[in-house]
């Protein structure tokens, strides 16, 4: 199986939760890998740059989406650049009881944290 490199959005508040939902990729028959970027400095060009040229390598975008989302201008400019740069996308809901999609992902779908819709987006880009 080919190995997918998947660029994870998430905001900082979520750090432990996106370890989480990255310690995945340890599973044995997992056919994928993430990579992500930890936004530090959200307003630094350089910052973006490397963002940029991360997500033009990633085959799709997965935006992990909480009540921290809409405060997160780091992960809200990622979800727009995967948009912008046409990358395959898809939100993951990570609170049971918030459910809005930012609107930054356009028609892209947001989901439930299960091995299967995570599975099954990776196996479509």
């Amino acid at each position: 199986m080919t190995t997918k490199t998947i660029f994870v959005a998430f905001a900082m508040e979520d750090e432990s939760r996106r370890r989480l939902f990255t310690g995945q990729r340890v599973h044995p028959n997992t056919p994928f890998e993430f990579t992500d970027m930890s936004v530090k400095e959200p307003y630094a060009s350089e910052w973006k740059q490397r963002v940029l040229t991360r997500i033009r390598r990633s085959d799709g975008v997965i935006a992990l989406v909480s009540r921290s989302t809409p405060k997160a201008s780091g992960q809200l400019w990622e979800i727009a650049c995967a948009v912008s740069e046409g990358k395959p996308l898809l939100g993951i809901w990570l609170d049971n009881d918030y459910r809005v999609k930012p609107a930054e992902m356009g028609s892209a779908p947001c989901k439930a944290w299960t091995w299967d819709s995570v599975s099954n987006f990776i196996d479509s880009v």
